[in-house]
């Protein structure tokens, strides 16, 4: 196993066979839980500044120019999609996710029992990852783990299809990178968080990142090591909850024009850090192969404005 990722989601290479796992019952939430976060906020599109020249801004990244961009009125999702409304389609569906037919998924070290991450093999660049077997939405930390008390966490270890497929199940589709960072900018201009410019204002934590010393000690002061969930912290000024921080979000985007062999992701995670991937600011992208899985990675659709909007 490879990865090519740090704190972001790392990557599986394509000479990576896969070895399906065999199928098994999906977990069930709790009776209503699917219908909760379903929350969508039409947007009315228009002209932004995207991209930054951010000082923290890696340069192969591709964050800048700053330039102005015009898009079309749509709705997105004022939530990452949740465990319960993933464990809904995959009900409806049938639906097997990348980290099931690999067999795999990746899985932060110190979210493991000893006897997992002893037999868990490891990137050499990256040994805070563990390929681990078994693990999938439902299973997130691999066998012996699930989801009770997560149900409105937002689902992780999902691949590009596997959002894709959700998405058009559900009504919609991924965002394009334009549509993703105009909402999670919450009609501010260039600032550089979801917020604002401090990372803290007034003292207040707003997001879900790594604090202390990455990757050997988070002191949690935002009151999360791993997922928080969907509706923590106060949103951005379009009502939208958690773009930066968690999870990261899948895109509809392919990394550079042409090169559909990475896919654009979005908004940093849970494990991101000022020292290491200070990608939580509202313009910073990174990439992963469209089958790669994580711990940390999710997403939220996009579909068409309600009637009349």
């Amino acid at each position: 196993m490879s990865a090519s990722g740090s704190c972001c989601s790392p990557s599986r290479t394509a000479a990576e066979a896969k070895a399906a796992a065999p199928a098994s019952a999906p977990s069930v939430p709790p009776e209503g839980a699917d219908a909760a976060y379903r929350a969508r906020v039409d947007l009315p599109g228009g002209t932004f500044r995207m991209g930054s020249e951010d000082r923290d801004a890696n340069p192969g990244d591709g964050e800048g120019p700053v330039r102005e961009v015009e898009v079309a009125p749509f709705a997105v999702d004022a939530y990452a999609v949740t465990n319960a409304r993933f464990a809904a389609f995959v009900e409806a569906t049938g639906h097997r996710t990348e980290a099931e037919l690999f067999g795999w998924s990746y899985v932060f070290a110190k979210f493991l029992p000893a006897r997992l991450r002893k037999v868990s093999p490891r990137p050499d660049a990256t040994p805070w990852w563990c390929g681990v077997e078994g693990a999938r939405w439902d299973v997130p930390e691999g066998p012996g783990s699930g989801l009770e008390g997560r149900w409105h966490h937002p689902v992780v270890h999902v691949g590009w299809r596997d959002a894709c497929a959700f998405s058009a199940w559900d009504g919609g589709r991924l965002p394009s990178e334009e549509e993703w960072e105009y909402a999670a900018r919450g009609g501010l201009d260039q600032a550089r968080y979801a917020w604002g410019d401090e990372l803290l204002p007034g003292g207040v934590h707003r997001c879900n990142i790594w604090q202390g010393t990455f990757p050997a000690k988070n002191t949690a002061e935002d009151g999360y090591t791993g997922t928080a969930p969907v509706d923590a912290f106060e949103p951005n000024g379009f009502g939208l909850y958690n773009v930066s921080g968690n999870v990261w979000e899948w895109t509809a985007d392919t990394w550079r024009p042409g090169e559909p062999s990475l896919r654009a992701t979005r908004g940093g995670s849970y494990l991101c850090h000022a020292s290491y991937c200070n990608r939580y600011r509202v313009a910073a992208r990174t990439a992963n192969t469209p089958d790669s899985t994580a711990g940390n990675l999710g997403f939220r659709v996009v579909r068409a404005p309600a009637t009349g909007s």
